[in-house]
């Protein structure tokens, strides 16, 4: 997923994206209002804080919902709840007010990202995920899953051939704060590869996480 951070004021862009990547994202960075306008559609989501040097935030939100229904997050000091209002009237999906915790913000934009396709089916060349009917066919044939097995191809379906951390399939999964056994995860994966025509669809990486194969052939030594 690629993010687009808006931020003028390095001592805050540049941990933030730090963290970002930690998390799993790329990241993009923009510094004004006029290069963030110019990217967001090509980004999946947009971090937008409201003090840039050549226009204000808002503005920026108004020029960007004009061209597109990218998700967008405003990060910003301003903490009233007028300018909450505002930003939530003029299109925002979410206000976080600084400080924030990347682990937080992380989630808030992968709430935000589902929120905005949840209506819309993911599909490989053999895996379809219809959210909206919580149903999922291998090769044309559908599966007999569990809430749980269903969440995780779900989130393994989003971006096929990227694996998925250990700790992003349990927060996402189970919960944002997970402080249970890793081995439930890895309960599940396993119930779940039963269920497949292929076991191999989805691939171990040892010591990271899972990845959903993304073509019509499963990877060759996947656990």
């Amino acid at each position: 997923m690629k993010v687009l951070v808006v931020e003028d004021d390095a001592g805050v862009a540049d941990p933030l994206i730090e963290g970002l990547r930690r998390n799993g994202f790329e990241v993009e960075h923009a510094i004004t209002g006029t290069q963030a306008v110019a990217i967001a559609r090509e980004c999946d989501a947009v971090l937008l804080d409201l003090g840039l040097p050549d226009m204000d935030g808002m503005d920026v939100l108004r020029e960007v919902r004009q061209v597109s229904e990218v998700p967008i997050l405003i990060v910003t000091a301003r903490g009233d709840e007028a300018d909450r209002v505002i930003g939530l009237e003029f299109g925002a999906d979410d206000y976080v007010v600084k400080p924030f915790s990347v682990r937080e913000l992380s989630a808030r934009i992968r709430a935000v990202s589902r929120r905005r396709r949840v209506e819309q089916p993911l599909q490989t060349e053999r895996v379809q995920v219809d959210r909206a009917r919580r149903s999922v066919t291998v090769d044309g044939a559908p599966l007999d899953l569990t809430a749980k097995e269903f969440d995780l191809v779900a989130v393994l379906a989003e971006e096929p051939g990227r694996v998925v951390p250990r700790q992003e399939l349990l927060s996402r999964v189970w919960d944002p704060v997970w402080h249970g056994s890793g081995k439930t995860l890895d309960v599940h994966v396993s119930s779940l590869r039963r269920k497949l025509p292929d076991p191999a669809l989805i691939e171990t990486v040892r010591g990271v996480g899972y990845r959903l194969v993304d073509d019509d052939h499963a990877a060759a030594g996947g656990t």
